[in-house]
């Protein structure tokens, strides 16, 4: 069996404040850039992972605090599927990605790092984008900076996340 670390993540996962919810702070503020929100609706956001696994990493998440995609809402649900499929478009045509994992992790158990309020990843993927470096030196090289990333999407995001 081969084991997969993320050892940059330990921060993220030890140092929650457990008083509030990360997403709900989000749903909450006017920060929007700040924050990294490329997009808003009455259903849900989507945010810039602050901790991506590659560049352009972001989460589709609903606007309420929950951590139970069985009981949540048939419509938001579809929303969040309709924002996945427009922005693996968007990951695609904008960063130039070859491929894109989607996922969500449904408790602790699952992975979650946040796992009181559920989100789906959308990580675009290329060609050799991991290599040694993250194991041997606790390091991720990415080859363009966040706040470029960030600011690339969420100036084509209106041409992308468009609710039918």
């Amino acid at each position: 069996m081969e084991h997969i670390y993320a050892p940059w993540r330990t921060e993220y996962v030890s140092n929650k404040d457990k008083s509030s919810c990360v997403f709900c702070d989000i749903v909450s503020s006017k920060e929007d850039d700040e924050l990294g929100v490329l997009y808003k609706d009455e259903y849900c956001f989507i945010v810039m992972n602050k901790y991506p696994y590659t560049p352009g990493h972001f989460l589709i998440i609903p606007n309420f605090h929950t951590d139970n995609l069985e009981t949540l809402n048939t419509d938001v649900w579809i929303r969040i599927n309709i924002l996945a499929q427009q922005g693996v478009a968007m990951l695609k045509n904008e960063l130039n990605a070859k491929g894109v994992n989607i996922g969500m992790n449904l408790g602790v158990n699952a992975g979650a790092g946040i796992a009181e309020h559920i989100h789906l990843h959308l990580v675009p993927r290329w060609n050799n984008d991991s290599n040694f470096i993250t194991t041997i030196s606790n390091s991720r090289v990415y080859s363009i900076d966040f706040d470029k990333i960030y600011n690339k999407l969420k100036s084509k995001s209106h041409l992308y996340f468009k609710v039918p």
